[in-house]
């Protein structure tokens, strides 16, 4: 009986997470922002490697399970498929707690969408720069964990990155709008260990997490609003300790290159 529970709660962590990832991807394609248009034979040639690399690491935050405990998600080389123009072979590791495991994996591009009103950023600052126009890709990912490591699995979903291009139509990562509530190369999926008896929700992305709820309080940058037990205390402590010591302590463990 208790085996039979356990297959049914895990079967329904699947489904919602799954379902979590589609309605993520339905809600990017169906966004009213955009042109209903497709662009994405349009960038066959184009190589958006350098889209998911140019985040500082400090800067991207993600979720795994139920309960919002931190993984740190480093994606360290992206290459454009020699073969397949929308596939990109992807490298990195992950942390949870002191555990470190590499993955592997490919992003698959599905749509290409061009937003309809061309932003200039704050204040307009970059509204004579020339810029052609700004665009979203939206697509599939999955990474694997190698096998023989005790308690992997692998990382399932979709995807969001932003770029523009500018005046001489070469592509960029699209930071116009930096600044409060931004946010780029957003990831909502799954973790299943090869096994099976493990899945949980797990979502990250560049400064702001996707679909984290009530968790991420902050008005205009993340900010974990609870279980800040669970591997964002540093993170808290960089900003709010009182400590001088503490507080440095933090800062360099946000900004340590873990994945080395």
């Amino acid at each position: 009986m208790k085996k039979l529970i356990l297959l049914l709660l895990l079967a329904g962590q699947s489904a919602f997470a799954q379902k979590e990832a589609a309605d993520f991807k339905a809600i990017q394609l169906n966004n009213k922002a955009f042109l209903p248009n497709e662009f994405k034979a349009q960038f066959a040639a184009t190589d958006f490697s350098s889209l998911f690399t140019k985040t500082e690491n400090e800067n991207v935050f993600g979720f795994i399970g139920d309960d919002y405990q931190r993984i740190r998600i480093k994606i360290i080389s992206v290459s454009k498929s020699k073969s397949k123009p929308y596939t990109y072979h992807v490298y990195g590791k992950s942390m949870v707690k002191t555990n470190i495991d590499q993955f592997s994996g490919t992003l698959q591009i599905t749509n290409i969408l061009k937003q309809k009103v061309m932003s200039y950023g704050i204040d307009d600052m970059y509204k004579n720069r020339g810029d052609k126009g700004e665009y979203v890709i939206v697509g599939n990912y999955m990474f694997s964990e190698p096998r023989n490591e005790k308690h992997s699995g692998i990382f399932k979903g979709v995807f969001r990155s932003f770029f523009y291009l500018d005046k001489h139509n070469h592509m960029h990562y699209d930071d116009i709008q930096l600044g409060d509530s931004y946010n780029n190369n957003q990831f909502v999926g799954i973790w299943k260990s090869y096994d099976g008896k493990f899945v949980q929700r797990c979502n990250w992305g560049d400064w702001r997490i996707p679909d984290s709820g009530d968790f991420d309080s902050g008005a205009g940058d993340f900010s974990p609003g609870k279980n800040i037990q669970n591997g964002w205390t540093t993170y808290v402590d960089q900003f709010n300790s009182s400590d001088k010591k503490l507080k440095e302590k933090a800062k360099a463990a946000e900004k340590a290159k873990w994945w080395l």
